[in-house]
């Protein structure tokens, strides 16, 4: 069970650096500002799915 979480928990923030690539790649092109927000909100979703396993993961490892 703890490798799996661990393994979901990688995931999430691989996906997480890539939202965040693709939003810096994005603004250095001059994608409009909608899909700039589109990314950040995906970023921000992201970034709270990995804290809230990594906090899973953590009682788990107790």
């Amino acid at each position: 069970m703890k490798s799996f979480f661990t393994f979901l928990v990688m995931a999430s923030m691989a996906a997480t650096l890539g939202v965040l690539i693709a939003g810096m790649i994005g603004m250095a092109r001059g994608v409009s500002g909608q899909a700039s927000q589109k990314l950040m909100r995906y970023r921000v979703l992201l970034q709270g799915l990995s804290l809230v396993l990594f906090a899973i993961l953590m009682m788990l490892w107790k």
